[in-house]
């Protein structure tokens, strides 16, 4: 089993250049960008070592690979590598109490403390940005936050990366410096709208793959827990909320998005308000019930007709939605249905099985559970029929086309961007087997055929695989992943490039240290588009 290992992560100013090894194509020069903790562990003043909980809560770490073309045509790519962590505050501020006093994904408190150091508001973002946590997903040139600055191109191309901002499942925005990564600002998404001024948010908006636009959701909780879906032009900048409607408050990580729609997906993760405003977002989940079913809301996102259908469908837990697209309705040929990919859980239990004690191969808690983090995680898509032309209050039924049972355990799903919003066959991620406390491999399933491909090497554990299509390629799996792995042998990182369609090495970068475990990241080509949500 590999040596999952305490990990703070090497941190740099300035860039310096990796060795590689091997060979890494041309066509994905850039920049990869990747997001999400750090270190977890801080040594007070009083002596004691504060540790933090649970995976999400680690504080939050920004990379930054280069990818550039030698002058030497015999030399390949070469590799330049920087990071930061983005928290330096608040580890000053738990260095000195003790304690982390703001609100948190699922921090053990200690009541003896919390008591006497409760956060004045358990939704107000500190306004220092380095205080701030922030740090799951990233936006590149993320529009209607930087009014100055509007993005000629309609949104279809990042020719420069003006501005880069972290987002997590709140309302609020870190702005980063592209280059150096130092944290510069907050935002929140009031200042896209007045009207979006609730705390939850989706880290995972949605961009349309030709416009830009950016589409995701605001819970607000007063009078009500109301959610709001809104859209930003990317060349306007101008925000638009699409439907607002009452459901059940709840922990969604991701949403859905087609040509025409954008589709919530109220999984089985129902918040009670009350408890949120404690500080711990995990305290606040209210228990699986599976006799609850799971509801989807279709809002009309192009034609102005809000909220238009309403499904129900069994109960189940998501972290991540991989694709969404509509095609032609099999019982009415003059209607469609809308497919929805997502990666399901069975139940919330996986939101328990994160905490640190589980993940780090020293933990006597983890030599117990390490099979089971990811255990029952499947590949599934839905099918929500008969989309109406015009709104119904009618409540549909959705059901499920068909769910893996040739790969399991696996999660941080991506594909080819060029696919996002229409079928795609193929489906890219980090898988668990079993041999390790954590990830251990890359699989990459065939929708159409079933077949399952991996990459795994004794001992190395892959992070998101992000996917860098071939410009020259016109299979959907033209391309290359990217991953950054940990090798538990040696515990040094390095930036690892697999061929999409074989998933077979054809280049690594060494990096001189560990990385920490992250979440998501972006790559954005020399004059290209970016690959990955917003």
């Amino acid at each position: 089993m590999p040596r999952i290992i305490s990990i703070t992560g090497p941190m740099r100013k300035g860039p310096v250049e990796l060795q590689v090894i091997g060979a890494i194509p041309a066509y994905t020069t850039g920049v990869l960008y990747r997001t999400g903790p750090g270190r977890y562990k801080v040594d007070t003043k009083e002596g004691n070592t504060f540790r933090i909980s649970h995976w999400f809560d680690g504080f939050s770490q920004t990379h930054r690979f280069q990818l550039v073309v030698s002058e030497d045509a015999g030399s390949g790519v070469r590799v330049f590598y920087n990071s930061r962590i983005a928290t330096d505050r608040l580890v000053e501020e738990v260095r000195k109490t003790g304690t982390l006093g703001h609100f948190s994904f699922g921090q053990k408190r200690d009541p003896c403390k919390t008591m006497f150091h409760k956060v004045q508001s358990s939704y107000e973002p500190s306004q220092e940005a380095s205080i701030s946590n922030v740090g799951v997903t990233l936006s590149i040139n993320m529009p209607g936050l930087e009014r100055n600055c509007p993005n000629k191109q309609g949104g279809r191309r990042w020719d420069d990366i003006t501005t880069l901002y972290a987002k997590t499942d709140s309302s609020r925005f870190k702005k980063i410096h592209p280059e150096t990564l130092e944290p510069i600002g907050l935002a929140e998404q009031k200042d896209l709208h007045p009207d979006l001024d609730g705390p939850l948010s989706a880290s995972h908006a949605k961009s349309d793959p030709k416009t830009g636009d950016v589409y995701n959701y605001n819970i607000g909780f007063v009078p009500q827990p109301t959610y709001r879906v809104f859209c930003v032009s990317a060349t306007t900048g101008e925000t638009t909320i699409l439907a607002s409607f009452t459901a059940a408050p709840a922990y969604l990580h991701s949403l859905f998005l087609t040509e025409d729609y954008v589709i919530i997906s109220v999984w089985n993760a129902h918040l009670s308000p009350k408890e949120l405003a404690k500080g711990s977002l995990i305290e606040a989940l209210e228990p699986f019930d599976a006799s609850q079913p799971a509801k989807w809301y279709v809002i009309d996102r192009k034609y102005g007709k809000g909220l238009v259908a309403t499904y129900k469908s069994r109960a189940f837990f998501c972290f991540h939605s991989t694709n969404a697209w509509q095609e032609p309705s099999s019982t009415d040929p003059s209607k469609f249905d809308i497919v929805a990919e997502c990666v399901m859980f069975e139940t919330s239990d996986v939101l328990h099985r994160l905490y640190y004690d589980m993940l780090v191969s020293s933990s006597p808690e983890a030599q117990k559970s390490f099979k089971r983090h990811f255990s029952d995680s499947k590949i599934t898509r839905f099918r929500l029929p008969l989309i109406p032309s015009t709104p119904i209050a009618v409540l549909q039924t959705a059901s499920v086309d068909w769910t893996t049972s040739e790969v399991t355990s696996l999660e941080l799903p991506t594909l080819n961007p060029a696919y996002i919003t229409r079928p795609h066959r193929y489906t890219y991620a980090v898988v668990g087997r079993g041999k390790s406390t954590f990830f251990d491999g890359i699989v990459k399933f065939d929708s159409e055929t079933r077949e399952v491909k991996f990459w795994h090497e004794q001992a190395q554990s892959p992070g998101e695989p992000i996917f860098v299509p071939d410009p020259k390629g016109r299979a959907e799996d033209a391309g290359v992943l990217l991953s950054v792995v940990l090798d538990g042998m040696t515990g040094r990182s390095y930036l690892l490039c697999l061929d999409a369609r074989s998933i077979t090495e054809l280049g690594r970068a060494q990096v001189d240290g560990p990385i920490g475990f992250g979440f998501h990241g972006q790559h954005i080509p020399a004059g290209g588009v970016p690959t990955g949500d917003f």
